[in-house]
């Protein structure tokens, strides 16, 4: 076997390694329905999830009538309390997920994940879905501190310095991973089956794969 490419493949958390939708979905609709608006179903809210739990609020508001800040700030708080208490109840690995890790982890690379949830959150969702352990670390969208969340490339600066450094890639669904990826200087790969916000071929990735089948193949072609 020919040396794998990489020595870290790093993965966004939400619509790429895990299909959280039906807990956030939850989580947002139970926030709305605090001010007496109507819910939103899951395929309406999964093009708002990537930027934080605040921004896919703020979109949910939009959508339901808008809303100021001060109502923002307030239902914010209750999304994220309703959503600590229910991280896990609908969240699985997206079909082919853990045997993709398996395969880069066979190839004696390592997985990290860099999301823009919370990072206590994404630690108890990745717990909960059985892949925390084998992480070489998680950084959430407060790790680094207020505004160095993706799209900036410091939490992928930091996923490869704490992974041990060499050569890495990165696996995400939304502008946010690409744009975060790139800026580091490293190369992106965009998920056809995640939350998308735009047409995947718009996010500018240097490979699109449409199931977890195809990304080892394209990071040994793309590298």
């Amino acid at each position: 076997m020919h040396r794998f490419p990489f020595d870290i493949v790093g993965f966004d958390l939400d619509g790429t390694l895990l299909d959280t939708s039906g807990d956030l979905a939850a989580a947002v609709n139970f926030a709305l329905a605090q001010d007496g608006r109507p819910p939103l179903s899951v395929a309406a809210i999964k093009p708002m999830i990537g930027g934080g739990a605040r921004l896919m609020l703020s979109q949910g508001l939009t959508a339901t009538g808008g809303g100021d800040d001060a109502l923002l700030d307030r239902l914010h708080r209750i999304l994220l309390d309703h959503y600590a208490a229910n991280l896990a109840v609908h969240t699985v690995p997206f079909p082919g997920a853990i045997a993709a890790l398996d395969a880069i982890e066979a190839r004696g690379a390592k997985v990290a994940v860099v999301t823009n949830k919370i990072e206590a959150y994404a630690i108890e969702v990745l717990r909960g879905a059985g892949v925390l352990n084998r992480l070489a670390c998680v950084i959430g969208g407060d790790t680094m501190g207020a505004g160095n969340a993706k799209p900036s490339p410091i939490p992928i600066r930091a996923m490869i310095e704490r992974s041990g450094g060499g050569k890495a890639a990165f696996v995400g669904d939304s502008i946010y991973d690409i744009a975060a990826a790139q800026a580091a200087g490293i190369p992106a790969i965009a998920c056809r089956f995640g939350f998308l916000m735009q047409p995947v071929e718009e996010l500018g990735a240097d490979a699109i794969i449409d199931h977890f089948d195809d990304l080892v193949p394209t990071l040994e072609r793309i590298a």
